[in-house]
């Protein structure tokens, strides 16, 4: 068999890589998994690799050995996947950046209509702390490998400049672009140019996504290992988007016809994610 760091794995994009194994072990570490548990995960996938295998199977199966370790190991693990999950309309993905900006001490609204000099804009997000408002639009996508190019900054860029128009000067204003993926190279110099902030997976670096969900511990639902899809539908459809709402809101479980066995195994679940 070939060395390791020559197998070539295929990206959701299509794109052929070397399999890197400090890629995967940080991503492993990030479920919080003792290094133990992680080098005996490495080892098993890595004696199953191929040349060709795509980046989907490789987390399918650290998952499905993370779980079988400890199921908030590979709920911490999902956390990417678990953003896409909030889909397909975008519309829990809104009320997800205004939670993380609430819990950062944000006065928050969704779906707000601002007039602008030429059209009235509905803007995603508008979040006010002391003298700061912000001017946020989220672009969700469902699918992996669909990055934000450079035209989303720059439309953008032109309904901020049409909202600021109008604005009091109370405010220190600013326009926001937020996406589960990443921004191509293009968007982050515009954006950067234009003096737009730009919040994605893991950008800024240090302060992405990833970042800001770990350290205030505002988990989505759907991280959930325990709960079916149809289970998550429900309860964003209801408007339950965070983990800790739920555990203000158990009764859902109930609607749901879940057994008491069953209903504690998921809060106990919940709660560990909210601690962890």
């Amino acid at each position: 068999m070939k060395e390791k760091s020559t197998i070539k794995v295929q990206k959701s994009s299509g794109e052929k890589v070397n399999f890197s194994l400090p890629k995967l072990k940080k991503s492993l570490r990030h479920s919080g998994a003792s290094e133990k548990d992680i080098q005996q995960i490495i080892d098993i996938v890595r004696d199953e690799l191929y040349q060709g295998i795509s980046t989907r199977e490789i987390y399918n199966r650290a998952f499905v050995l993370l779980k079988k370790k400890k199921s908030i190991f590979a709920s911490k693990y999902k956390l990417k996947k678990a953003i896409y999950e909030l889909g397909p309309t975008g519309f829990p993905f809104e009320h997800f950046i205004a939670e993380i900006l609430g819990h950062s001490g944000f006065q928050v609204a969704v779906g707000q209509y601002v007039q602008g000099k030429c059209v009235t804009h509905e803007i995603d997000v508008v979040a006010i702390k002391n003298t700061k408002k912000l001017f946020i639009e989220c672009k969700f996508h469902g699918e992996e490998g669909r990055n934000c190019d450079v035209k989303i900054p720059l439309y953008i860029h032109s309904r901020y400049n049409d909202i600021t128009t109008t604005q009091s000067q109370e405010y220190e204003y600013e326009g926001w672009v937020v996406t589960n993926t990443r921004f191509t190279s293009d968007a982050i110099q515009y954006g950067k140019c234009a003096q737009l902030y730009l919040l994605s997976w893991d950008f800024p670096k240090g302060n992405g996504l990833k970042d800001r969900i770990d350290r205030i511990g505002l988990y989505p639902i759907t991280v959930s290992t325990l709960l079916s899809n149809r289970e998550k539908v429900f309860l964003l459809d209801r408007g339950i988007v965070l983990c800790k709402q739920l555990l203000k809101a158990v009764f859902y479980l109930d609607h749901l016809g879940i057994s008491e066995g069953r209903k504690e195994q998921i809060t106990n679940e919940i709660k560990l994610l909210c601690n962890a």
